[in-house]
């Protein structure tokens, strides 16, 4: 009823809807929007004025992203600057933020032009790393892990690349080094989303980290919007949450 109501205001006003939250929007911030937009229309102090609704007010928004690289900062701020780090997969923004104080080597399927000093970048699948042994201090991959061998990136169908990879991520991880790493997981036995993602079960990611010294896990619900118990994770065979881990690759 809220959303028809919002909408009927909205036609009133002439406004092309962006994005409607589901939560009401106040009364109040619809009539300052009017006011303000004929104040506008009257003196545009040479802009030109197009109209479009917006309303972002209220709690800052937090969603699956913002956890899983608040978790991965958390444990990186822990270990101390400047690090080399090899990050396989993760999103662009957040591995610019670690270029400012540490060494990076990223991982991509596909080609990618380097544009700061501080960044090597090796085209290559993740499953067969183009690097040395024990070459790393970090090794990060931030929901990478779930799509490789797939194809959806024009890399190579094999439903073993995930498992392939994770080796090799702990293969270039110097003795002493941190793996950290996100996935998708739920409460329930594995499933594959083809093309677009496996969706792991808690006994497949222990099998991945086998050899492996646990330092946190924390698991993220897509439903109620924050970190939960893993018992309260999705059930649903095509159900999906977060898995956030960092693990210690020990000394020999």
């Amino acid at each position: 009823m809220i959303k028809k109501i919002v909408k009927k205001i909205f036609n009133l006003f002439g406004v092309r809807l962006i994005m409607l939250k589901k939560e009401e929007i106040p009364k109040e911030f619809v009539e300052n929007y009017k006011r303000n937009l004929k104040q506008l229309e009257e003196n545009p102090r040479g802009y030109n004025i197009f109209r479009s609704f917006r309303y972002d007010a209220g709690v800052h928004p937090k969603d699956q992203i913002d956890a899983q690289y608040e978790f991965l900062a958390s444990h990186l701020s822990k270990l101390g600057a400047p690090l080399n780090i090899l990050d396989i997969g993760s999103h662009r923004h957040f591995l610019l933020g670690l270029l400012i104080n540490h060494r990076l080597t990223t991982i991509d399927v596909r080609e990618r032009r380097r544009h700061l000093a501080n960044e090597k970048i090796i085209t290559c699948d993740a499953k067969d790393l183009k690097v040395p042994d024990n070459e790393f201090d970090v090794v990060t991959s931030v929901c990478s892990l779930e799509h490789f061998g797939l194809g959806r990136y024009g890399d190579v169908f094999d439903l073993d690349a995930d498992k392939k990879a994770f080796k090799e991520m702990v293969r270039v991880l110097k003795p002493g080094g941190h793996l950290i790493f996100t996935t998708v997981i739920h409460n329930s036995s594995p499933s594959i989303v083809f093309n677009a993602e496996k969706i792991y079960n808690r006994e497949m990611i222990n099998e991945f980290c086998s050899g492996l010294i646990c330092i946190e896990e924390k698991f993220y619900s897509y439903k109620n919007r924050e970190f939960c118990s893993f018992e309260n994770i999705i059930a649903k065979p095509n159900g999906r949450d977060i898995y956030c881990g960092c693990w210690l690759k020990p000394s020999k």
